[in-house]
């Protein structure tokens, strides 16, 4: 795979008599970040924006009064939309380029949180989501396009943590948010609007060079060759989708339906994103050292447990200290789950085959992240509050037992990949590719 020979627009390029071992070591990690402060601060307005549109939508629609069903159909409508848009959305990118993809779908984001507030209907309010999913998926590949020209190969898979770690902190902060002002009125759908306006300027006015050239055709998609290569990942990839986006799309109205204020429902959502930003890091370093099979196994046995005592002993208003303390918890054992199974796909695809695997799991994570607030809502309108911890419990249940079965099935692989941490909503496949192939190369370097 070729490397490119510059850090960023204006750079000197390296020598072309250096061996490949020393380009690489010529192309330190902080000198890529210098370059691409700009679009990781984008990303991170970005996010912070998108997690606290989610959350407003969610609580304003209970005070609305939508029903539970109506209001995971609008998270669902927002997680059909980023899949579309994955899919979809380079077409877009290639076809008027970088700048002006991202400017146009940024315009059309900040533009459909004044339309929430305007329509405030709960059979449009899905359409908007899906519309906002989209341009967010078109977002993300313009970023992580950039992103993935600006660095050489030896700094790819430390870029894509990086990336993958600010969009967890930013989600952090997005949820804090909703403590600026009451989700009654209109300031909090403003601020969504301005917050995504802001994020244009660092990015358009980045130097960072995104590539020169559209990527080169990807393997066709196909689920069944997927699924050779990994049965546990292929099932994995869609319960962990179901189970992190009914979190995050019905979080907000389990905490407002047990009584929490806007500001106490701000904490309880940011202490699971915390407790997942937290974890994903130290999970992924004893990934690589142990069955990754029996990691994930022993962390969806711990949630679903930890759920079932949720549903069965916890009282209908619990302390708010025991709350934020089972929440973080919860986001510690379940959001880190995609990164692991992906990891642990990457271990069994032959080299040249990452972006079609990374596009396969995507697809089979979108499609549960876009069913499981619909049936969380459902489980809420026939069970109660408890309804979502049972969904999210039988999903985590799921994976625990199809991996244990795995694990008698087929032994754990001799080489591994290395640990890459993934955004919470994993758009693009391009960085996971060249990433792992860089990694390849420097190995056979090695070796040679």
């Amino acid at each position: 795979m070729p490397r490119r020979s510059l850090l960023a627009a204006g750079a000197t390029a390296l020598p072309a008599t250096l061996a490949p071992e020393a380009r690489l070591r010529a192309t330190p990690l902080t000198s890529t970040l210098a370059t691409v402060l700009a679009l990781l601060l984008g990303y991170a307005l970005l996010q912070m924006g998108n997690t606290l549109q989610g959350s407003l939508l969610t609580m304003r629609g209970g005070i609305e009064g939508f029903s539970a069903t109506q209001i995971g159909l609008v998270g669902s409508g927002f997680y059909l939309g980023l899949m579309i848009g994955s899919l979809r959305g380079d077409r877009l990118v290639q076809g008027v380029g970088h700048t002006r993809a991202f400017a146009a779908l940024a315009a059309i984001a900040s533009t459909v949180p004044l339309l929430h507030l305007m329509l405030m209907h709960p059979w449009l309010w899905p359409l908007g989501r899906a519309m906002t999913g989209f341009c967010f998926a078109g977002l993300f590949i313009v970023v992580e396009s950039w992103l993935n020209g600006a660095a050489s190969s030896a700094v790819r898979g430390q870029l894509l943590s990086i990336y993958g770690m600010t969009g967890m902190i930013a989600g952090v902060g997005g949820q804090m948010l909703l403590t600026a002002a009451s989700p009654r009125g209109f300031v909090l759908f403003c601020l969504v609007s301005m917050i995504i306006s802001f994020a244009l300027v660092p990015v358009v006015l980045s130097r960072a060079q995104a590539p020169a050239t559209p990527p080169g055709e990807a393997r066709r998609l196909d689920l069944r060759w997927l699924y050779t290569l990994s049965p546990f990942g292929v099932v994995a990839a869609f319960l962990v989708g179901m189970s992190t986006a009914s979190y995050y799309s019905l979080g907000p109205l389990f905490a407002q339906r047990m009584g929490l204020e806007a500001g106490e429902v701000a904490v309880f959502m940011a202490c699971g994103s915390l407790g997942g930003f937290l974890a994903t890091w130290p999970m992924g370093w004893l990934s690589d050292r142990i069955d990754r099979r029996g990691l994930i196994v022993t962390l969806t046995t711990c949630a679903a447990a930890a759920l079932l005592a949720m549903v069965l002993l916890v009282p209908e208003h619990p302390p708010r200290p025991l709350l934020y303390a089972m929440v973080g918890t919860f986001g510690a054992l379940v959001i880190p789950g995609y990164s692991l199974v992906l990891a642990h796909v990457n271990d069994h695809v032959p080299p040249g085959g990452f972006a079609a695997a990374s596009g396969g799991l995507l697809v089979l994570w979108g499609a549960g992240a876009a069913l499981g607030p619909l049936l969380g809502g459902a489980f809420m309108s026939a069970l109660g509050n408890a309804g979502l911890g049972w969904l999210v419990l039988l999903a985590q249940s799921g994976i625990a037992g199809w991996g244990l079965w795995r694990m008698f099935r087929r032994a754990a692989p001799r080489e591994k990949e290395d640990f890459l941490v993934m955004p919470v909503q994993p758009v693009s496949t391009t960085l996971v590719a060249v990433a792992k192939e860089a990694a390849i190369d420097r190995r056979e370097a090695a070796r040679s």
